[in-house]
């Protein structure tokens, strides 16, 4: 029989391990499968009740409901040249300008995140864009830069622009009014950040023309559908965010609608998008809910809890500062889907509310853009680039995160601190 205090050590070194090899990918070993292996040998140890780890699965589900309904919908949209369409928009529309070229892309990223989640983003609109800039015959990285970043910043506008933002409140989402009035100006100041920081740092490849000649191809009908498929459920999504609803199975079930629909007016079998789906990022993120549950059960949160109640105790201005950059740059360390469940407890556990949970959600949404390891959207973003043959290193992308990204979070705290003080004025 394993002591208590034995099965607390063990438990805990099991769950830090799990996450540092995920980090790291030894052997390039899926990050699914150490966290999962993790979570079997703690149901095998018995360091995990399977009570509690049921408890922990059924609190992912409604993520794992968006998740799968986005997943659908991203797959649907590239089937039927949704992206591409938009890519070559984007370049038509740029009338040979490298920097008008960028705006479009940036515009395009930002819209794309805003309604249908970061993810769709940085896996989906990144290949896309490429193909198109290689036709333009431009130096592509910056546009690629683009899809990574705004995945980022302009993914808390919205609830439905991040899953991490489910993971963060989980079933207890504030409405779409509230949450517009937290982060709205925020978001767009991330975005309008970002931007300007990254204009300036590509600069020079910016002054460019663009010199190959791309042609707008128009949408197809099918792509049509799913234009306005999307447009319904967006309006879904939003109606059971202002009445505080789960935000999970509106999601699925509005994409098992729009799929069916389009499968049948194109005449296409919709199970081959099934294997699209990826099944290996809804175990992960199941597996990191019962880790941090299991965390949870021996009182580990108790530190993030009393970090907390302190930096509640420096005053708005300076605990909301200090919070959102400690999260910001926590990101990095363990990812922000660990850390987003273990900001989710603890803002729950010690009903936490206001602007130190809005500085909460900014640091964990905006916080990945300083490297690669801050988020699984931008991991999964150099994946994507790696089976084109580029090759971004952390020290590349490093380079532009810290600039990037402490800007663009000040000014969104900043922006925060500022709404907070207009309305305690009125």
């Amino acid at each position: 029989m394993i002591s208590p205090v034995l099965a607390h050590i063990l438990l805990s070194l099991i769950v830090g391990i799990s996450i540092v090899l995920m980090l790291i990918r030894p052997r390039n070993i899926p990050e699914v499968y150490w966290i999962a292996g993790g979570v079997l040998l703690l149901l095998a140890l018995r360091l995990v009740p399977l009570q509690l780890a049921g408890r922990a699965v059924a609190k992912a589900l409604d993520v794992c409901f968006f998740l799968i309904g986005m997943m659908l919908l991203s797959e649907l949209a590239r089937e039927h040249g949704v992206f591409d369409w938009l890519s070559w928009v984007a370049v038509g529309s740029a009338r040979g300008s490298c920097s008008r070229l960028f705006a479009l892309v940036y515009a395009v990223g930002t819209i794309v995140t805003i309604f249908m989640s970061n993810d769709a983003t940085a896996v989906v609109l990144t290949p896309a864009i490429l193909t198109a800039v290689r036709r333009a015959k431009v130096q592509p990285l910056p546009y690629l830069f683009v899809c990574a970043f705004i995945a980022n910043a302009a993914s808390f506008l919205l609830p439905i622009s991040n899953p991490a933002n489910l993971v963060v409140f989980h079933n207890q989402m504030p409405p779409l009014g509230r949450w517009l009035v937290s982060y709205g100006v925020p978001s767009l100041l991330s975005i309008a950040a970002t931007f300007i920081v990254m204009r300036w740092l590509f600069r020079r490849e910016l002054c460019a023309t663009i010199e190959g000649e791309v042609e707008t191809k128009p949408l197809r009908r099918e792509g049509v559908l799913v234009l306005g498929g999307l447009a319904a459920m967006v309006v879904v999504l939003l109606t059971a965010s202002s009445l505080g609803k789960d935000l999970g199975l509106p999601t699925c079930l509005a994409a098992l609608a729009i799929t069916a629909i389009v499968s049948i007016m194109a005449r296409s079998n919709p199970l081959r998008l099934v294997p699209e789906i990826s099944w290996a990022t809804l175990a992960l993120v199941v597996g990191l809910f019962v880790m941090v549950d299991a965390m949870e059960s021996i009182g580990a949160m108790q530190q993030t809890r009393d970090w907390l109640t302190w930096a509640q105790t420096l005053g708005s201005t300076t605990g909301t500062l200090i919070t959102g950059f400690a999260v910001g740059v926590a990101n990095n360390l363990v990812n922000n889907l660990p850390l987003g469940l273990i900001a989710g407890s603890t803002l729950h556990a010690a009903h936490t509310k206001g602007l130190i949970a809005d500085a909460v959600l900014i640091g964990v949404d905006l916080g990945p853009n300083l490297s690669i390891t801050g988020s699984l959207a931008t991991i999964l973003w150099l994946i994507a680039l790696r089976k084109e043959k580029l090759d971004v290193s952390f020290w590349d992308f490093l380079k532009v995160g810290v600039v990037a990204m402490p800007i663009a979070l000040l000014a969104s705290l900043g922006g925060a601190i500022l709404m907070q003080m207009c309305f305690r004025a009125h």
